[in-house]
């Protein structure tokens, strides 16, 4: 289901096609390794580079053999003929089956973090966009105070770095392959092949290895990928919320023609962010799966081998496509600031009471004593919608400590804006450095999903 909405260019990463050419690369780099060390004749290599593995005639064997590793070297066998007796030799599956998987993954990994980038440089231009756009700031879902809207999502830019950190760093843990025989002994093919054929396919050979590649790396790289999916949902989960009714300050792209709901002609859904949220939810099954991967039998046995041909492709396809449809939303999603400042209002002055009782104690009161003078008005206002500033001029306590021009001056969202420059240039979120942003390339696809 998962691929059906994914991107191309991810689906041909998990493709049969690419893992079974992954496959035959591993087997033509390790003869190539042989036959520099004078073990395979030289002469059968040009030969050997051009078998190939005929996936239907794989298809055939594997119904007899119930293998795929014989099955695939029986239909590469068949396009070579005599050179084929040097093909697999002193290997095991996993030393082909590992090392082909992590270049899968170094593959995939090139693609999710060109999509990191992409939605980072989206973010950052909405963020530089509505930099001074006042809105109120929720804690626990309550007005607090006012903040700005570039603000919100110049903390998603600053979180998609440390995502993209954490990517490239399990680019690194993952892109090494092992072809050390059946225990990891070097028993049946020397140190030197595995060396040779391993920078031949531009990973690095694992240090120690036993039947497989430790699980722990493919492990680092699932986990990094679910955290990266709960980021992306807390981001669409905050879509999703300024989208209710009745807040209404953002709103997702929303099609001519397009419709919310069989039963209402008036809805307007979250629904892309929604999908997100769904999606993510999948991507941290995959993790968890990975994580019991970890612990295997002795050398090795298969208990992850089944479960890894659907969670490394499906968390790779999950996030490649919600990367692309969570930067296709914020892309067109629509702000409202009339919106904004009319919910900012909503309390009636009320956000401004921490202002308020901070001068208060600057005056010389107790901070007890100011909080108590404020928090008895902020209750009137609160209980009775009334006017905060009208019932603190009203309050022969207050005005007696502040006078009510200086209670006026107070009321000033720009004076929480203040230093709104010196964060965005501490986080380099300049026009001129994110300015010609990727156009659209993703297919937002049916909500059926």
């Amino acid at each position: 289901m998962i691929e059906r909405y994914s991107r191309p260019e991810m689906k041909k990463v998990w493709s049969d096609e690419n893992k079974y050419d992954k496959w035959l690369e591993v087997e033509i780099a390790v003869c190539d390794a042989w036959a520099e060390l004078g073990v395979i004749p030289r002469k059968a290599i040009p030969k050997i580079k051009l078998a190939k593995c005929n996936l239907k005639r794989m298809a055939e064997i594997l119904k007899e053999t119930h293998h795929d590793m014989t099955a695939f070297l029986g239909s590469v066998a068949e396009s070579l003929g005599e050179e084929s007796r040097f093909i697999h030799l002193g290997l095991t599956s996993s030393d082909v089956i590992d090392t082909a998987t992590s270049l899968q993954l170094v593959e995939a990994s090139d693609i999710l973090i060109q999509d990191v980038k992409e939605l980072t440089a989206v973010l950052a231009q909405r963020a530089i966009e509505h930099k001074y756009t006042v809105m109120i700031g929720r804690t626990h879902g309550i007005h607090a105070e006012p903040t700005s809207f570039g603000l919100k999502i110049a903390l998603w830019v600053e979180e998609m770095r440390r995502n993209l950190r954490r990517l490239t760093e399990a680019k690194k843990t993952i892109a090494v392959g092992k072809i050390s025989g059946a225990v990891g002994t070097y028993a049946t093919v020397t140190p030197d092949v595995e060396q040779k054929a391993c920078h031949k396919l531009g990973l690095d050979a694992a240090p120690i290895s036993n039947q497989v590649l430790q699980r722990d790396r493919h492990a680092q790289f699932v986990t990094t990928l679910a955290i990266m999916a709960g980021s992306l949902e807390k981001f669409a989960t905050e879509i999703r919320a300024l989208q209710k009714t009745e807040v209404r300050e953002v709103e997702e792209p929303f099609g001519t023609g397009q419709t919310g709901s069989s039963a209402m002609p008036h809805k307007r859904n979250p629904e892309l962010c929604e999908r997100v949220s769904g999606l993510a939810r999948l991507a941290r099954g995959c993790a968890l799966t990975s994580l019991e991967n970890i612990s295997l039998w002795h050398e090795r046995d298969i208990s992850h081998s089944s479960n890894e041909r659907i969670i490394l492709p499906d968390a790779c396809l999950v996030l490649d496509y919600i990367l692309a449809l969570f930067t296709s939303v914020m892309r067109r999603l629509q702000v409202y600031p009339h919106r904004m400042k009319k919910n900012l209002e909503l309390t009636r002055g009320l956000v401004f009471s921490q202002r308020v009782m901070l001068v208060l104690i600057d005056k010389g009161l107790s901070r007890q004593k100011a909080y108590e003078m404020v928090q008895r008005n902020a209750m009137k206002a609160w209980k009775g919608n009334r006017n905060f500033l009208t019932l603190l001029k009203a309050d022969a306590e207050v005005t007696g400590t502040m006078p009510a021009g200086e209670l006026e001056a107070l009321f000033d969202y720009q004076h929480y804006l203040q230093h709104v420059d010196e964060i965005f240039h501490r986080l380099g979120l300049t026009k001129s450095q994110w300015q010609g942003i990727m156009p659209d390339t993703i297919e937002l696809g049916p909500r059926a999903i």
